[in-house]
């Protein structure tokens, strides 16, 4: 929630100094920035990979079309506008250490500016010890939106995608029945 509360400038800013030609894990992530959460959602993280996905083979072009088309609907399924958060960006458990101390230090970040549900969001997708007792007091800190659950979906589908282009088709089936039921919504 601290992390989150310094702020960015806009979405997609790195972090002061930080390359806007980035990587998460192995893949090339590009820092560029913009005002509209959905749209730069959309146009620099989900839909690039997405791509990618489907120039390798791993994504059909017409299983390509329901990411499309709830990147189409993301200004509605997005919820309330929030301004920049300072991201982490790879926000999944092998990033977490928990300390002997009972401190937790984070690492190896992809820091962007961009939407901090994306950050819990991520946690959640790839399992972390304690979640629930995280994410209550991250929502004591630092209180979320109304629905933010139902949105989860929504912001997984970048590290999902991400993973596809890194990983292969099991993650790209996980995308598109994440993007399906998106699409419902």
């Amino acid at each position: 929630a601290a992390l989150h509360a310094a702020g960015a400038p806009a979405f997609g800013a790195p972090p002061p100094g930080g390359p806007v030609e980035a990587f998460i894990g192995l893949a090339p992530m590009r820092n560029v920035t913009g005002d509209d959460w959905p749209g730069w959602y959309a146009g620099h993280r989900v839909l690039p990979y997405l791509r990618r996905a489907a120039d390798d083979g791993t994504v059909t072009a017409g299983e390509a079309d329901v990411v499309e088309r709830v990147c189409e609907r993301l200004p509605e399924l997005a919820g309330p506008a929030e301004p920049p958060a300072r991201l982490h960006g790879d926000l999944w458990n092998g990033n977490v250490l928990w300390g002997a101390d009972g401190h937790v230090r984070l690492i190896d970040p992809a820091a962007h500016g961009g939407h901090r549900e994306t950050d819990l969001a991520m946690l959640a997708l790839f399992g972390c010890p304690r979640l629930d007792a995280v994410l209550d007091g991250y929502r004591e800190a630092a209180p979320l939106a109304e629905g933010w659950r139902t949105r989860v979906g929504v912001h997984q589908l970048f590290p999902l995608l991400v993973h596809a282009v890194l990983f292969g088709r099991g993650y790209a089936e996980q995308a598109l029945a994440v993007a399906r039921s998106a699409d419902r919504l």
